[in-house]
């Protein structure tokens, strides 16, 4: 399966974003799908993920109650609506999928797309 990842920018804090992951050449609904970032001189780092169906949902700590994760199947689409944006928020956002079972962790995703960029000003 290949991915698109789009929907970054440059924000304000305290704004919104979403952003968007097209997927092809695989059948989307068998995938699960996680986002990621990677700010500058740190590692990828998980920050949340969804199962086939929607059938269930993680996120970091350093997220929950601000991003949610969602999908349309219908649409080969994963999206990841990010609220009341901080400067540490600022990272190349990357979406992946997998047809293992729902995990957090990196190593898990056999699949990438090319990152998005979101920079949240201060």
């Amino acid at each position: 399966v290949q991915l698109q990842a789009s929907g970054g920018g440059l924000v304000q804090a305290g704004d919104s974003l979403r952003l968007s992951c097209a997927a092809s050449g695989g059948t989307f609904s068998r995938y699960i799908m996680g986002w990621f970032r990677q700010a500058p001189a740190k590692e990828r780092e998980f920050e949340a993920c969804i199962g086939v169906r929607s059938s269930g949902t993680y996120y970091a700590d350093s997220v929950r109650g601000r991003f949610t994760i969602s999908r349309d199947n219908a649409k080969n689409t994963v999206y990841l609506h990010m609220n009341s944006l901080k400067h540490e928020d600022t990272a190349v956002y990357f979406c992946a999928a997998d047809l293992g079972p729902l995990s957090t962790q990196r190593r898990d995703y056999e699949y990438w797309g090319q990152g998005t960029q979101v920079t949240v000003s201060s």
